[in-house]
């Protein structure tokens, strides 16, 4: 009896050990709004994965833009406009063509993006199995993009 007691005592105290005491799964990692200037641009918390920082970053400039443009900004300080830029069903399918073109890497979305509120410290990291998850602060121009849309008649006044 007592050496049962004893091999299941070991055993609980090898899973208590291992445990895995990661809180990344924890993280909130939506995008949210640190504020609005006065030309109407939008200062994001952003987060993307990717296989390197370059890459994760990268990544968050595009999912700025995608969130101004198809989901609005929800969380946060409550400044951001909360409805998305195009409110259509269905406009990332109905104009992938377009979308495809307008986020590749070096893509016209870049011109929306500004990284001037991005001070030291304001990149925040995790790490995965293979991947990193970088957290960074950027600044999208939605009246900019908004015109940018309306001219190429994905979105009407």
């Amino acid at each position: 009896m007592n050496k049962l007691l004893l091999a299941i005592s070991m055993l609980f105290a090898a899973i208590v050990v291992n445990a895995d005491n990661n809180t990344s799964a924890y993280y909130n990692s939506e995008t949210e709004c640190l504020g609005v200037e006065l030309d109407g641009s939008q200062t994001l918390r952003v987060w993307a994965n990717g296989r390197n920082k370059t890459d994760a970053v990268e990544q968050c400039k595009k999912n700025a833009v995608n969130e101004v443009i198809f989901n609005g900004i929800k969380n946060g300080n409550g400044g951001c406009n909360k409805k998305p830029l195009i409110t259509e069903v269905n406009a990332k399918e109905k104009y992938e063509y377009y979308f495809n073109i307008f986020f590749k890497d070096d893509g016209e979305y870049k011109k929306y993006i500004s990284m001037e509120d991005s001070r030291t410290f304001t990149k925040k990291r995790l790490k995965r199995s293979e991947q990193v998850k970088y957290g960074i602060t950027v600044r999208v121009n939605r009246g900019d993009l908004q015109d940018r849309l309306i001219k190429d008649g994905i979105i009407k006044q």
